[in-house]
């Protein structure tokens, strides 16, 4: 599916021009492309080195712009854009612009750009005000499916059930650290 999003940046504050003249606005959108690291209207996730060994469900999110550059809350007064803090993504959900406020591109784009002006000011805590709370304000400045209620909790459960591996390379990077430990556990435990 193809969109094209007008650029309407006299409805946008000052404080966010810089934000909003990104190309996303005059970009025509394309399907989801893994090489590019491309991922429209998706919230994405990678494994954090050693927290993910020992705990698999733990890991970086961010969420993507309607032309598919990734955001994320990369550290202390930081969002990055187009450079995950912790590597290329390794799960990904896509979510339906229909079910975003007025079910407009822009309106996508606006509230991201919103959210990370926000935690482009904030420091980052690692239990709770992390790249999960990033996405968190985003979806609930669009009011993603209705709801203002998103939290850390709520999107690392829906990233862990229902997430999509970006592919069986970058699953065995999620999970083979964790086995690997759990075996070497097993193995110790057994001659103990």
């Amino acid at each position: 599916m193809t969109f094209l999003i007008s650029a309407q940046k006299d409805r946008i504050p000052a404080t966010m021009s810089a934000l909003m003249s990104s190309p996303s606005l005059d970009a025509t959108i394309t399907a989801i492309n893994v090489d590019a690291d491309r991922y429209p209207f998706c919230i994405v996730w990678t494994s954090i080195p050693v927290l993910s060994w020992f705990f698999p469900f733990i890991g970086h999110m961010g969420i993507a712009m309607s032309n598919g550059v990734i955001r994320d809350f990369a550290g202390p007064y930081f969002v990055s854009e187009d450079n995950m803090a912790f590597g290329r993504p390794t799960r990904y959900l896509i979510l339906d612009v229909k079910k975003v406020k007025n079910g407009s591109a822009l309106e996508w784009d606006e509230s991201i750009s919103k959210a990370s002006v926000v935690y482009g000011t904030r420091m980052h805590n690692l239990f709770w005000d992390n790249c999960h709370s990033h996405v968190g304000m985003a979806l609930n400045n669009m009011k993603y499916d209705g709801s203002t209620k998103w939290n850390m909790i709520r999107l690392a459960s829906w990233m862990f059930f229902y997430g999509k591996y970006v592919s069986f390379g970058r699953a065995l990077q999620t999970w083979l650290p964790f086995l690997i430990i759990l075996m070497v556990c097993a193995i110790f435990g057994y001659l103990m």
